[in-house]
């Protein structure tokens, strides 16, 4: 059965894609057949993959998600590109800011990627989403058609100040769209452990939000070698497979698996 997995935080800046790059890789790399969707105007998730420039792209998530609201057919290989690691991706381009503007006169505009991601269900075992730093129409969209969410939070005082906003969004989002929706965890990013300051914003989160929301054990570390992979198309297993952040997410794909075993046992 395919999870859909929405990676959302609508403060920027804090290894969302990054994340999402590798958390869908790392799956990849365990067997799993990975769709990975851009749901991002900046394209930051096509670019991070290898693929410069995406707005020159014919095909991308606008695209599709066009075709949905005319209500015309759409192929499930249409727009997808192959990655040599294993993954399929769904491009993202400036396309999709125009499109937002345009889908508030549409009739259930909320659910129109929703009505894509089910029809691929059936052709892969994890859906990961790389959302907009914003909660605009596109995010919803996003957290509409998820069976979870995964939120990235870098270890700073802003980005964690904004986790009520956004799980508040979230709980309006499932009551309102899609009942089944969870907080699959918080993930702490960027954390510096040396640091006092790092470690009082981590015990913040886990004593704001560990009651009733999965804060992730594994912490992704402060690492210069994660933010140059954006430049180089692959992810950290590939261009650092030695370095504390691949290893962080390695781990990180492994509580997500854990707890689909433990799910579904």
């Amino acid at each position: 059965m395919c999870k859909v997995i929405s990676i959302s935080n609508q403060k920027g800046g804090v290894a969302k894609t990054v994340s999402s790059v590798n958390i869908g890789i790392g799956l990849a790399r365990e067997g799993k057949k990975v769709l990975m969707i851009d749901a991002d105007p900046q394209g930051s998730l096509t670019i991070s993959l290898g693929w410069e420039y995406p707005d020159k792209m014919d095909v991308t998530l606008a695209t599709i998600m066009m075709k949905i609201i005319n209500d015309e057919s759409v192929s499930p290989d249409e727009g997808i590109l192959h990655h040599t690691e294993g993954v399929d991706i769904l491009p993202g381009n400036i396309e999709l800011s125009g499109l937002e503007i345009s889908m508030n006169g549409v009739i259930s505009r909320e659910t129109v990627l929703r009505q894509y991601v089910d029809m691929m269900r059936e052709y892969y075992d994890y859906i990961i989403c790389d959302c907009m730093p914003s909660l605009g129409l596109l995010t919803i969209n996003a957290l509409a058609c998820a069976d979870s969410v995964l939120i990235p939070v870098s270890a700073g005082y802003l980005p964690v100040r904004g986790l009520e906003q956004l799980i508040k969004t979230i709980g309006r989002v499932k009551r309102q769209l899609n009942p089944k929706l969870q907080i699959e965890g918080i993930l702490l990013t960027m954390v510096d452990s040396r640091t006092n300051y790092a470690k009082d914003i981590v015990r913040q989160v886990h004593e704001a939000y560990s009651s009733a929301v999965r804060v992730f054990d594994t912490q992704i570390p402060m690492s210069v070698r994660a933010a140059e992979i954006s430049a180089e198309g692959s992810s950290l297993y590939q261009y650092d497979p030695k370095g504390k952040a691949a290893s962080a997410y390695l781990a990180l794909v492994d509580d997500i698996l854990g707890k689909e075993c433990v799910n579904n046992g």
